[in-house]
């Protein structure tokens, strides 16, 4: 069976570029179910607990929820943010607090909507940057919320160091008065820097604050400590507070909360059509 020579060599080539072939064929299969196992891998995008945001935007076809609780001396609340996907690099928004409580005074909270925008990748050097616009809705009563309708447009940077991670906010804000036609303006920034630890913990640190509005309403200074505990790569738990350095704000103010990835719509979606 190995005669002649000639076509045991030819049958040894045939068949040993036939196997790189096949394997050629099963790396390039593999590395496609590879990146598509990655891509729908969803991967929780926390806007807690500090108050910045994230220049990175929820996975495309993601829906996302944030609640938490904060209490404080005379203030108390149960505040959300609803998230979605809608193109890769466009996340949808709508924040609303169910329960307010300040000074004695129960009510529904204000409400939000709005959209953020990431124009810049994270690659190299560069961070990723992204545009932030949030309308904030008067839905509170009892003048615990905002007078009319207010305005925010922010630029968010957001860079990872390896286990370290830096968020840096920029917006400006148009508030409606309540005694006149027109909007105060104000300024809000913020530097938050966490570190992830073994055992799926975090330790998130930020400084923020906001310009003076108006005479009835000066600056405010927030520096907070949190911990965060991821359970899986979609729900993240975190606690903490946060310390009015300056402004009229509880001395301190604690917090719990949640950010859960619920499911790829779109991928959902197209498993039903199917």
């Amino acid at each position: 069976m190995r005669f002649p020579i000639s076509l045991v060599l030819v049958f040894f080539c045939a068949c040993t570029i036939r196997a790189k072939a096949q394997d050629h064929g099963q790396e390039s299969t593999g590395s496609a179910q590879t990146a598509q196992q990655n891509e729908s891998t969803i991967t929780a995008v926390p806007n807690r607990p500090t108050f910045s945001t994230s220049a990175e935007t929820v996975q495309r076809g993601v829906f996302e929820i944030e609640y938490g609780i904060e209490a404080a001396d005379g203030h108390q609340n149960i505040n959300g943010l609803l998230k979605f996907g809608l193109l890769k690099n466009l996340e949808l928004r709508f924040a609303n607090n169910p329960f307010e409580r300040d000074a004695g005074i129960s009510a529904l909270g204000d409400s939000g909507a709005g959209l953020k925008y990431r124009f810049v990748g994270e690659r190299g050097r560069l961070p990723t940057i992204s545009i932030l616009y949030n309308a904030t809705l008067p839905t509170s009563g009892d003048d615990l919320g905002a007078a009319g309708v207010n305005h925010a447009v922010g630029i968010l940077f957001s860079k990872d160091f390896g286990r370290h991670h830096v968020d840096f906010n920029e917006n400006v804000e148009w508030r409606s008065r309540s005694n006149a036609d027109g909007f105060d303006r104000d300024f809000f920034t913020a530097l938050a820097y966490s570190i992830a630890l073994p055992k799926r913990l975090g330790i998130a640190t930020e400084i923020a604050g906001f310009s003076r509005v108006n005479s009835e309403n000066p600056p405010i200074i927030t520096i907070l400590p949190a911990l965060t505990f991821s359970a899986s790569s979609r729900l993240v738990f975190d606690t903490g507070c946060y310390f009015a350095a300056r402004g009229d704000l509880p001395r301190v103010t604690f917090f719990a909360g949640l950010t859960y990835s619920v499911a790829d719509l779109y991928r959902s979606l197209h498993l039903v059509h199917r």
